[in-house]
């Protein structure tokens, strides 16, 4: 059975993608049939690479899938309202999500929402309920930078309100020269949220060829 893992994040541009693609990589080394889905992309014009398409290509991965496509950059509620389509539902995402992965006999995907914890991707619809309909964990993405510490306290608690299981945290960009707040703040991450800090993305890891990401991003990981 296939295991779905929900990546999200504290908010926009946290590094969720590359996130998601070192994730994939680490499960790729292990030898695991691997996955990444984006069930709605915004902002993109069709034919445009998509974030699950970024994952995929500098993890290695072969499967990759995008449900929903919506041009404006904007929430998908909004971008969905705009443009005057029918807005999506936990279930429809789910499901799509899970017939897809079935096709490709896959051991786990990583599912990769939009935004933050409570982005909304239909009517009061959020990557939690997707996550739920999927029983899937999440891992959270978050900043190292300066006032991260309430924002990801904030989101570790709504998950653990929903009755989550928060797999851990991973910080989406780590400068090479971290300054006394980020020194600080990989201390303090775990020790206020409760949760696991799983590793940190190197900034500009996206930047790097396929070949040497997915050889780097596993140590990229606390052991």
């Amino acid at each position: 059975m296939t295991k779905f893992i929900v990546v999200s994040g504290t908010g926009t541009e946290i590094g969720k993608t590359i996130a998601t693609a070192a994730l994939a990589a680490r499960e790729v080394a292990a030898g695991s049939r691997v996955g990444i889905a984006k069930p709605i992309q915004t902002g993109l014009e069709p034919g445009e690479e998509g974030d699950c398409q970024v994952a995929a290509r500098l993890a290695g991965v072969a499967a990759a899938f995008e449900y929903r496509r919506l041009l404006e950059p904007l929430a998908p509620e909004t971008a969905a309202r705009r443009a005057g389509e029918e807005q999506s539902t936990a279930i429809e995402l789910a499901d799509a999500v899970r017939r897809w992965s079935g096709n490709e006999d896959l051991d786990v995907v990583f599912l990769e929402g939009a935004g933050g914890v409570l982005a909304r991707l239909g009517t009061d619809v959020t990557i939690i309920d997707v996550a739920r309909e999927l029983n899937a964990p999440v891992v959270l993405v978050t900043s190292a930078e300066l006032g991260t510490l309430s924002a990801t306290e904030l989101a570790t608690r709504c998950l653990r309100a929903e009755g989550l299981e928060c797999l851990g945290m991973m910080i989406g960009s780590w400068p090479e020269a971290p300054d006394l707040a980020q020194r600080c703040n990989v201390e303090d991450l775990p020790r206020l949220t409760g949760e696991k800090l799983l590793g940190a993305v190197p900034r500009g890891a996206g930047s790097l060829a396929p070949e040497e990401f997915a050889r780097r991003a596993p140590g990229w990981f606390r052991r």
